[in-house]
């Protein structure tokens, strides 16, 4: 168990096939599977060339808005696959394509679970199971991770898929304070359909800072050049874990934004290094 700190470094989805580039086969073109009819409710699934060592879920950021969609994790799930886990690039309905709050969480907790038919179909275990998510897919990613403590009504709970750790890469972890923020002109109250005074209940339920303390430990990695998303959001959350008695740590790496999806960068690297440490005890 690690403390929260700063180290520099150096549910059951119907699943169909929607469409498919490749058999599935490892080495071959990723498989386009469906979890819902809506055309943003897919995921890529790639697969290693031996057996996977874990499971790894990509949530792309882009302050939850449509424009920006799976293309931004395909490199991250391409690379995962190529060093040993079968790599989920998971896309979702987001503001301005029929998502936000709930449809947004109804969709990551139904792609998470989608998982199930799909290891049974391609051969791979999901005892470990560890989310990378970036910006806002951090915020996804995390808020994901407390899905088995939610209340009976809140959107995902009873997950038929559990996460087992989360990589947060530069992640939107305190929603309220992004909406104070006004952060990416107004992204937070656009994507849950007002500001936290306007709908606290419906901020309560979406935020990870409310959902501590979490059973499984979270990286909240940050690029000491972000200029994005604020450090202090995985600071903070480090910090809040860290109190609530949950596992958590805050690691700054060198970079912007974007480098910690980038697979040439260090800061990149440093995040599959942490997702070894999560699944490759």
């Amino acid at each position: 168990m690690f403390p929260a700190k700063i180290r520099p470094a150096g549910g059951n989805a119907t699943l169909s096939v929607m469409s498919a580039r490749g058999s599935g086969e490892p080495g071959q073109e990723p498989l386009r599977h469906s979890y819902g009819p809506d055309p943003s409710q897919f995921g890529e699934l790639f697969l290693p060339a031996e057996e996977a060592a874990g499971v790894v879920v990509v949530v792309h950021g882009g302050y939850w808005r449509a424009r920006y969609g799976a293309e931004l994790g395909r490199p991250l799930a391409a690379d995962l696959a190529s060093h040993g886990y079968a790599a989920w690039n998971l896309e979702y309905r987001r503001a301005g394509n029929g998502g936000g709050w709930p449809r947004t969480f109804e969709d990551i907790a139904a792609g998470i679970d989608a998982l199930l038919p799909l290891s049974r179909r391609h051969g791979f275990g999901l005892d470990r199971v560890a989310a990378l998510g970036h910006s806002a897919g951090g915020h996804l990613a995390v808020w994901a991770a407390g899905r088995s403590r939610f209340h009976e009504n809140t959107p995902g709970a009873h997950p038929a898929v559990q996460l087992t750790g989360v990589v947060a890469q530069s992640g939107v972890l305190d929603l309220r304070a992004a909406d104070a923020l006004h952060l990416s002109e107004d992204a937070a109250s656009a994507f849950m359909g007002g500001s936290a005074a306007a709908a606290p209940e419906a901020y309560a339920a979406a935020d990870p800072m409310q959902h501590l303390p979490l059973d499984i430990p979270v990286y909240a990695v940050h690029g000491m050049e972000d200029d994005t998303v604020p450090l202090e959001f995985s600071a903070a959350y480090a910090r809040a874990a860290a109190a609530a008695g949950a596992v958590a740590e805050l690691v700054l790496v060198p970079g912007h934004h974007f480098d910690l999806i980038d697979p040439r960068a260090e800061a990149y690297r440093r995040c599959r290094e942490l997702l070894d440490v999560l699944l490759r005890p």
